[in-house]
């Protein structure tokens, strides 16, 4: 990995094992609360940035399940979201009827997962929890409605600050950093 690329990080926030141990907490904990049920919920990742954090999460659960992604899109390659995401790639998996997890790498103002519970309730969810690697409430401007019985998982509350690693990118760069961390402002301001 570019020494360059670490250098534009201000500081780590989660390393790769801090990252490891609380994504297996929450397999376990979605496990548990999925346990002995009449059907396995469907896994849905919010592509791109949750691609890492969804294949962590679901070879750490202990039942059979289904994978598919959404595309929501409100970034572009600004830092900021621009509060009226649209859904650029559907589901292949027929949803109608079941419990789906959706995988979020990060939970901002709301308005992505607020958009994506729309789309998978006018699908025929039956119910709609929520597993987000990390959660910034301070900059919620939505309050996000779960379906049915859906709960909400987070995996760390993040500061407010911009943050890329484990999936989550400036302008399609810093993804594949196995840690999450704080981009230097000069880089995007």
């Amino acid at each position: 990995m570019s020494t360059t690329m670490h250098s534009h990080i201000e500081t780590i926030l989660w390393s790769e094992d801090q990252i490891s141990r609380r994504v297996s907490e929450l397999a376990a904990e979605v496990s548990a609360d999925f346990a002995g049920g009449s059907s396995a919920p469907i896994v849905v990742g919010v592509a791109t940035g949750a691609f890492l954090f969804l294949a962590d999460f679901v070879r750490k659960i202990d039942f059979s399940v289904s994978v598919d992604f959404v595309r929501a899109e409100s970034y572009g390659s600004g830092t900021e979201s621009n509060g009226a995401p649209t859904i650029s790639l559907d589901l292949k998996v027929d949803i109608n009827t079941r419990h789906v997890i959706l995988v979020e790498d990060i939970v901002d103002t709301g308005h992505t997962l607020s958009r994506v519970i729309k789309h998978l309730k006018s699908k025929g969810a039956s119910s709609v929890s929520v597993c987000t690697f990390l959660d910034k409430p301070s900059r919620r401007k939505v309050n996000v409605q779960l379906v049915g019985e859906g709960k909400f998982y987070r995996g760390f509350e993040c500061p407010d600050c911009f943050v890329v690693g484990y999936g989550m990118d400036f302008a399609e760069q810093y993804r594949n950093l196995p840690y999450i961390g704080v981009l230097k402002p000069e880089l995007y301001e």
